[in-house]
């Protein structure tokens, strides 16, 4: 097929007209928990940061302390070659999306492309990142990654066909921005995940820092889109064709009720939030997800700023942002 213009799709494709990026104004005012201002770090995300950095320093320097004295170590070894390991990886891992998956465009999952364009204005990003469909095979994924100057955020496929096709397209929007948001915290970094090489190997500490950071994630995920949290926490909880039947707010409650030492551990051995947890966290945006201990205080709806609508306690209510 010739005579067509590459920008606008071949005929019958669409969109026939040329692409307008959203016009999305960055988020304004002070960082808090709120989505009427900057998505907040989480409060424990920056000292776990640095006490993983400062052992992951001292670590580099015993691995160089025993090559010098003689003590050749596969440890060691391994621990001094991290640079070149990680920058590998991820050249390896970027390489594979763009092989492999569908890349996001105007004119291929349009909708996914314009979520994306969207959340990295909100956050002020100067670019949008690239962004990627992998074939999900059932599973229900996303994720963030980078290489050299590049990002980019790959999103499986069966987030699209939510009940058999992208039906709770707020949901996708929140997972969609809460990846963005890694991005835009500075979590795929090179230099910051080779300082954190250490993480796999500190129990109970690099959980934490990671849990931290999936907060962050969704401080940026509910600043961009807050009536999409609750559907995607329902997708996480009950999968694609499920997740109508799963009541966000009765399953949120379960954080202060289910106790016990097991839980605890539960809790401190995973990378992300257990669920009720993180359910707990997106309801009320009064304070910061829970690392550590469970929930236990009552929680209160978010007050918005004069000019903005009202929030209510049950978080379905939550009305959308002012356009």
């Amino acid at each position: 097929m010739t005579g067509w213009d590459p920008r606008l799709g071949a005929p019958g494709w669409a969109p026939q007209t040329p692409y307008v990026p959203p016009q999305v104004p960055a988020a304004q005012g002070p960082r808090g928990l709120s989505p009427y201002g900057r998505p907040a770090r989480h409060s424990w995300e920056i000292p776990l940061l640095v006490i993983v950095i400062v052992a992951t320093v001292l670590a580099y320097l015993v691995a160089i302390g025993l090559l010098l004295l003689g003590y050749v170590s596969d440890y060691a070894l391994a621990l001094l070659a991290a640079p070149v390991l990680l920058w590998f990886g991820r050249g390896v891992n970027y390489a594979m999306q763009r092989v492999n998956a569908v890349r996001m465009s105007p004119t291929q999952f349009p909708e996914g492309y314009r979520m994306v364009a969207e959340a990295a204005a909100r956050y002020g990003l100067a670019k949008i990142p690239d962004a990627y469909v992998l074939l999900g095979n059932g599973q229900i994924n996303a994720f963030a990654s980078g290489h050299g100057f590049r990002r980019y955020v790959v999103v499986y496929s069966d987030l699209f066909e939510v009940g058999g096709r992208a039906r709770d397209p707020e949901a996708l929007a929140f997972i969609i921005g809460h990846e963005v948001g890694h991005i835009a915290a500075g979590h795929v970094s090179y230099w910051r995940q080779l300082g954190m090489f250490l993480v796999p190997f500190l129990p109970i500490l690099g959980s934490s820092l990671i849990r931290a950071q999936e907060y962050t994630a969704d401080n940026h995920g509910f600043c961009n889109r807050p009536g999409g949290a609750p559907g995607a926490m329902r997708v996480l909880a009950g999968g694609k064709y499920l997740n109508s039947l799963v009541g966000f707010d009765e399953m949120a409650n379960r954080a202060s009720q289910e106790k016990g030492l097991f839980v605890w551990i539960a809790n401190a051995l995973s990378s992300h939030p257990v669920l009720t947890w993180r359910m707990w966290a997106l309801r009320d945006r009064t304070r910061h997800g829970k690392l550590f201990l469970r929930p236990s205080a009552p929680q209160q709806a978010t007050t918005p700023p004069p000019g903005y609508p009202p929030a209510t306690g049950h978080y379905s209510e939550t009305p959308s942002l002012p356009q």
